[in-house]
């Protein structure tokens, strides 16, 4: 226990957590969009849950990290996935009714929120694994202290994106930029990029959260024009 009384412990710890607040910061958006249209019970589990689950991998991760971010081609998957998960959070859910419909929704949410966490701690781990200097301890007794921060940031976010609409649409571009950085950043493009595009590396993570934005309001188009048809045979006079 002498590393209690540790000055140096300490100030790791506290880098840790300001470390890991600052960079989940996307986190919290991506906990938020992915609650919104829970019931308020289920919003407080799903976030929870979600949370300590994404804190957990993000522990793994770290220890692996260099290794992992040295892997071609990881980070290039990653951002795609993110890419997805940021145009299909900005689809409105579809009407349920019941408790299974709201568990179903929870335990979608919960799972949104560790991939998405997961895919985007790609970039994150590295400032953290950095501080710990290799210390697992130290490491999990930094999230585990970030955790309660996370949840409320991330609850005050959701709460703001239901005063503010416009807040849903921001946040689902800001995980769309997040990941085209991350994609061009790969270690198997990355460097061709440098030698013959490299404005590629500014302008990628714009066109990013453009793309979300369009690919999220043309999929909401076309679900409420599917909707609408459906309505109108239900109404039209059977033979």
């Amino acid at each position: 226990m002498a590393w209690l009384s540790d000055a140096h412990t300490w100030t790791a710890l506290l880098e840790i957590i300001g470390v890991n607040i600052v960079l989940s910061g996307d986190n919290a958006v991506v906990i938020a969009l992915a609650c919104r249209a829970l019931p308020p019970r289920q919003q407080r589990l799903a976030i929870f849950f979600g949370s300590a689950g994404a804190i957990v991998l993000r522990a793994v991760l770290t220890v692996f990290a260099t290794l992992l971010l040295a892997k071609p081609y990881l980070k290039l998957i990653g951002g795609v996935l993110l890419l997805w998960i940021a145009v299909k959070l900005l689809l409105p859910e579809d009407d349920g009714d019941g408790e299974t419909e709201d568990k179903a929704g929870m335990f979608a949410a919960i799972k949104t929120i560790v991939i998405a966490d997961l895919v985007m701690s790609l970039d994150n781990v590295l400032g953290v694994a950095a501080v710990a200097e290799g210390n697992v301890i130290l490491l999990v007794l930094g999230l585990l202290i970030s955790m309660p921060l996370i949840i409320y940031g991330s609850t005050l976010i959701m709460r703001l994106m239901g005063r503010f609409p416009v807040l849903i649409t921001l946040g689902a571009a800001l995980l769309g930029y997040v990941a085209a950085g991350m994609a061009v950043s790969d270690p198997a493009v990355a460097p061709w990029i440098e030698a013959n595009i490299p404005m590629l590396r500014r302008l990628a993570p714009v066109s990013g959260a453009v793309l979300v934005v369009l690919a999220g309001k043309y999929f909401v188009r076309r679900k409420k024009r599917a909707v609408v048809e459906i309505a109108v045979e239900e109404r039209e006079p059977k033979p």
